[in-house]
């Protein structure tokens, strides 16, 4: 099963996509952190996160970018966070897949996981509704990250997005 959570910033979004790994069962649970953390204010902040975490019975892995290249147990359920960074790593870091490669890199990857985890859980971001022109990069970045989502979507058992912490089926009708 995968479910896509989406929902702007400070939503709510990240609480529930845990609970809904929580709802799956005692299975193993495996949290895959895809922010990049820089300076001692991200650190500290992965430190909070990765404890807090912890007493869910969450082991987290950290993979920033060429998610096709983790190993998931088979009945395991999964809460990959989240997309928007994986995107923003795999265009702009240097061990990413450059501009070219970042959609079929985030697409492929995802896909990968679904293939080996008996659930995942994907969260994203809704960041297109401000209608603000940026630079070129920004939102070359954006139109890449549309594209992810709406492949997700499409390819997602479940699809809700978070509004004010109010979880709103899109497509289909969560457990």
């Amino acid at each position: 099963m995968m479910h896509l959570v989406t929902g702007g910033s400070g939503s709510g979004k990240s609480d529930y996509a845990e609970r809904l790994v929580l709802d799956l069962g005692e299975r193993r649970r495996i949290y895959i952190a895809t922010m990049i953390p820089y300076g001692e204010e991200g650190k500290a902040r992965v430190r909070r996160h990765r404890a807090m975490r912890s007493k869910k019975q969450f082991e987290t892995v950290e993979c920033y970018t060429n998610l096709a290249q983790l190993l998931i147990p088979p009945d395991c359920s999964v809460l990959l966070e989240c997309v928007s960074n994986v995107t923003a790593n795999e265009m702009y870091d240097p061990s990413g897949a450059g501009a070219a490669g970042t959609v079929a890199a985030v697409v492929d990857g995802i896909r990968s996981l679904h293939r080996q985890a008996e659930n995942l859980i994907v969260v994203t971001n809704e960041i297109f509704s401000d209608g603000i022109p940026y630079d070129a990069s920004t939102m070359q970045y954006m139109e890449y990250l549309g594209e992810i989502n709406q492949q997700l979507a499409r390819e997602a058992d479940f699809v809700t997005e978070v509004v004010y912490g109010i979880p709103l089926p899109v497509k289909g009708t969560p457990r």
